[in-house]
């Protein structure tokens, strides 16, 4: 059974910075496409940022292009979210999620396998 863990929400002041991890297990971390996506009360799960198996390729949704950064660590089996001079409008319930099929990154419905979530509130 493949399980996702987040950690590293929480609240930070606006202009700040907080990194999230997200660690597998009970699969195979180095094959699957990952991805981060948030959500807020009332609205659909929206993409964030992806990167691909390999770390060849990494996505980023337009709002947070040039503040967050995507990483992975395959030897720890985690993937990692960078997320510099936090706004207000990036509090929400952040998921991390393993594509083991990779057919697509954008698109909450590609991906097979999700965490618990973790929540970021960025406070002006």
């Amino acid at each position: 059974q493949v399980q996702l863990v987040e950690s590293g929400g929480g609240f930070v002041l606006a202009g700040g910075s907080l990194r999230l991890s997200c660690t597998v297990s009970g699969g195979t971390f180095a094959s699957y496409d990952m991805g981060w996506f948030r959500q807020t009360p009332g609205k659909e799960r929206e993409f964030v940022a992806a990167i691909t198996w390999s770390s060849t390729n990494k996505y980023y949704e337009d709002s947070v292009k040039g503040r967050f950064t995507i990483s992975r660590d395959n030897a720890m089996n985690t993937v990692y979210l960078q997320m510099n001079i936090l706004k207000p409008e990036d509090t929400a319930v952040y998921y991390c999620a393993a594509n083991r099929r990779r057919i697509g990154v954008f698109e909450s419905w590609e991906y097979d396998y999700w965490g618990q979530g973790t929540q970021v509130t960025v406070s002006s």
